[in-house]
Parts: structure tokens; C-alpha cells; sequence
């Protein structure tokens, strides 16, 4: 199957880029440009392309405001392309709220040797963003609806001295986001890496502590694992756990990519592998096998382990990679996943 892309971008210069690269592929081409929102809507409506990749500051409409009303209207895979995806990491969370599949920044025209590497990364971006397409709209549905089905989530006492160890990549913000929300004040510390470039954790963190119940924070070194709190891997390095004069704490690690990420799900997981009697594992949507692993070698040990099914996924690649392997013991959709969760570590 060839990938119909759709350029929305109000440069004709980085408009030429983009099909030039795309157009390179095989398995994929360009079947339209559009130079602001209005353009693209009647673009859109022709030739119904598999995905769209979108500037953010445009003429005419904000491109944020235009993948509010094409979600809405005609729920299409995006990939966010813009220099705000860099200079605003705000401005990318929304767009991920929104329903954009993922982000890259804009590319550096002429800088040849970084081309290269860039073509490849929004190739592959573009080849994600399509297979999550037939999904989409009734997973952005579930998700956007799920908090108002769900039971309350208590954990009992013998539960907040436990650790939730939760990894994710692709459409991972809203899936940790689905997660988060229904969890009261007083839960069992949490330690979440998600695929995120350097300055975009921070902010993912700050808004998903303004969200829920829970005080959420980018990690740092030496913080201490406490009920109520979630920690989440910053962009550019580890996080992995460990035990210091009896209390668990955060370490990051400035090592190199594993599995081709930095930070990597399965680092946090081994770095739990010897606590594993007080562990449970939660693997949800992303791309690759980033996790599986990690989360056998917990089940392994005696944690308790947890997968996104297919159906909730935006990309069923990590959670299929890990069931694989017999890393999970608990298969669930991702609004059925943190009652389920307390129900197994209350016990």
C-alpha cells in the first residue's frame, strides 16, 4: 500500500522540501500542498489522504485550531511539523491533546549531513501515523469519553508502598494522560518513561500534574519514590530506580540509546528487576519492541504486569511485542487498566 500524504505548510521552500523527501520513498506520495488551512480543508476533502503533515503558525488559521476542527470533522493521522514543536513545547502537548499522532521539528535547509538523518525520521513518523489511521477516531472517542465510565480507583494501605513502573511511545501522552486521571491523591509512587525529545518532558509533566490528582514532576536526580507522586523520565537521559538506605530513589543515567531510545523503557524496568515482588509493570501504545524485554524479565521475577490491548492502541507495537514475549499477565483496554491495576496490588 502506498502512503497518500497531504503538505500543509505556509513556506514554499520547506512545502518543495517535504515532497522532495516523501516523494523518494516507495511506499509513499505526495497528493497534495497546501499553503494555508483553507487550502488544505478542500485538499482534504478530494483526495482523503492517509496523512497529513501540518505546520503550526500559519496564514488565514492557526494550525492548531485547524486540527481541532479536522478531528472533529474528519479524524485524519497528523504529524505536527514546525519550528514551535521546539521553541513552544506547550504549543506541541496541545497538538498532541488534540489528536495529532506525533512531532518533528522543521528541517535545517542545506545542512546536508542532517538532512539525511531527518528524512528518515519523518519517513518513519509518517509510516506510524498511517497505521494508527484506521483507528483513530473511535480510540480519540474512547479516550476523550472514558473518565465518566470508569469506577472510582482506590488503593488500599498495604498498596502505597508498592512502585507502578509505566512505559510508552507512540500516542503515549494521551494514553499516560487516560491512565493518570483516575487516580486518587493517594497512590502508589510512579515512575513513567515516555519517548519525548529534551524540553518537551518537562512540559508534558507540568501539564499533567495541572490535570490530575497526582503531583507529577519531571525527574530529577536523588528524588524520592512517595506515595501520590509520578516521576517521568526526562528527554535526554534513563530514569531507572534504585534503593538507598531503604528508600527508593530516582537515578538518570547520560548512557547510550537502548533499543534506539534515550530514555528507554526497558532501563527502568531491569533497574526494578530485584525489587520486582513490589513492581507492577504497565506497557502501553508505542511503536517497537522499547519495554518487552524489560517487562518479561519483571514478570520473571514475580511483578505484576500490565499490557494496552490492540483495540485502545494507537500503534499496537510495544504492547504486541511484549505479549509476545509472555511479558504480560493482564491484557486490558486502556480505560479498564488502572481499576484493574489497584485490584491486583491492593491484594
Amino acid at each position: 500500500m502506498v502512503i497518500e500524504v497531504v503538505i500543509v505548510d505556509d513556506s514554499a521552500l520547506i512545502r518543495n522540501l517535504l515532497k522532495e523527501i516523501i516523494s523518494e520513498q516507495e511506499d509513499m506520495t505526495v497528493t497534495g500542498m497546501a499553503k494555508d488551512p483553507y487550502e488544505a480543508r478542500e485538499i482534504i476533502r478530494q483526495v482523503n489522504p492517509d496523512v497529513v503533515t501540518l505546520d503550526v503558525e500559519m496564514p488565514k488559521m492557526h494550525g492548531l485550531d485547524f486540527l481541532e476542527k479536522l478531528m472533529r470533522l474528519r479524524p485524519t493521522p497528523v504529524v505536527m511539523i514546525s519550528t514551535l514543536t521546539t521553541m513552544g513545547s506547550d504549543t506541541t502537548i496541545r497538538a498532541l491533546e488534540l489528536g495529532a499522532i506525533d512531532f518533528i521539528a522543521k528541517p535545517k535547509v542545506g545542512v546536508s549531513s542532517e538532512l539525511k538523518q531527518y528524512s528518515e525520521i519523518i519517513c518513519d513518523k509518517i509510516r506510524i501515523a498511517a497505521q494508527a489511521g484506521p483507528r483513530l477516531a473511535g480510540i480519540r472517542k474512547k479516550i476523550a469519553n472514558q473518565n465518566s465510565e470508569d469506577k472510582p480507583v482506590l488503593f488500599s494501605p498495604k498498596a502505597l508502598s508498592k512502585i507502578i513502573a509505566v512505559g510508552a511511545s507512540t500516542g503515549g501522552t494521551e494514553a499516560i494522560k487516560a491512565f493518570l486521571m483516575p487516580l486518587p491523591a493517594q497512590s502508589p509512587p510512579i515512575v513513567i518513561t515516555q519517548h519525548m525529545p529534551p524540553g518537551f518532558t518537562k512540559t508534558f509533566a507540568e501539564r499533567m500534574d495541572s490535570l490530575s490528582r497526582l503531583k507529577v514532576k519531571e525527574a530529577e536526580e536523588g528524588d524520592v519514590l512517595k506515595p501520590g507522586h509520578v516521576f517521568i523520565a526526562p528527554g535526554d537521559r534513563h530514569l531507572k530506580v534504585v534503593k538507598e538506605s531503604g528508600r527508593f530513589v530516582v537515578k538518570l543515567d547520560s548512557g547510550p540509546p537502548v533499543n534506539r531510545h534515550k530514555p528507554s523503557v526497558d532501563v527502568l524496568f531491569d533497574s526494578l528487576v530485584e525489587h520486582a515482588n513490589i513492581v507492577a509493570g504497565v506497557i502501553l501504545t508505542g511503536m517497537g519492541a522499547d519495554g518487552a524485554q524489560g517487562l518479561k524479565r519483571l514478570r520473571d521475577a514475580g511483578a505484576r504486569t500490565f499490557g494496552q490491548d490492540e483495540a485502545s492502541c494507537v500503534v499496537y507495537g510495544m504492547p504486541k511485542a511484549a505479549e509476545k514475549l509472555g511479558a504480560v499477565e493482564f491484557v486490558h483496554p486502556l480505560k479498564l487498566i488502572p481499576v484493574q491495576l489497584a485490584r491486583t496490588v491492593n491484594n
